[in-house]
């Protein structure tokens, strides 16, 4: 028996993919049901980091599930009840701005407005290097909304990138169980 349906969503931040796919494979080894979404940008960008093609593939065989690509794929969790969590992993800067300003323009921000309107939680696990600069603000705006948690955040490189933050995704697991029971795990800030 599954324990919970998870949305496990992964914007641009193509560098800690690995550790999205790690934690992703992780949920699944515990009983979690995976649905994987991925930003557009996400889904169709190759890197030095890897081809698009093979993120996509890698994300289906860990879920076992389709990936959703698309605004029209992603409008009916909260209406069908798909998700008992989503979890946005990695969360970029561009999201963080999108989900506190209310903009919905990308298969995850859809996600993630389509969930809130149920009124069921949102996990962000944040990696952008300007989250002690442009970021902050919309950080603070969402770690004071409702139904909105933050895995964890250190800075990765307080020397060379001093305004960066990257969430602690080895605490995911974790903050997954605190998030469904609407709890945001302590301390946010490591």
């Amino acid at each position: 028996m599954k324990k919970a349906t998870i949305g496990f969503a992964m914007c641009g931040s193509f560098c800690t993919f690995s550790k999205a796919f790690e934690q992703m494979q992780r949920l699944v080894d515990n009983d979690f049901e995976i649905i994987p979404i991925m930003s557009r940008n996400a889904a169709s960008t190759d890197t030095r980091f890897g081809r698009a093609q093979d993120m996509v593939k890698k994300a289906e065989q860990i879920s076992g599930n389709k990936v959703l690509t698309t605004s029209v794929e992603t409008e009916p969790i909260g209406p069908k009840d798909m998700l008992d969590l989503l979890v946005i992993a990695p969360c970029t800067g561009n999201t963080l701005a999108k989900l506190s300003n209310g903009v919905t323009d990308t298969s995850v921000t859809m996600a993630a407005k389509s969930h809130l309107r149920v009124q069921k939680p949102v996990l962000l696990c944040v990696a952008t290097n300007d989250a002690l600069g442009a970021s902050a603000q919309n950080i603070g705006r969402l770690l004071n909304t409702k139904h909105i948690f933050f895995v964890p955040l250190r800075q990765d490189d307080p020397v060379k990138k001093p305004n960066s933050l990257v969430a602690n995704f080895d605490k995911l697991g974790d903050c997954v169980i605190d998030a469904l029971c609407e709890r945001q795990t302590q301390p946010v800030f490591e």
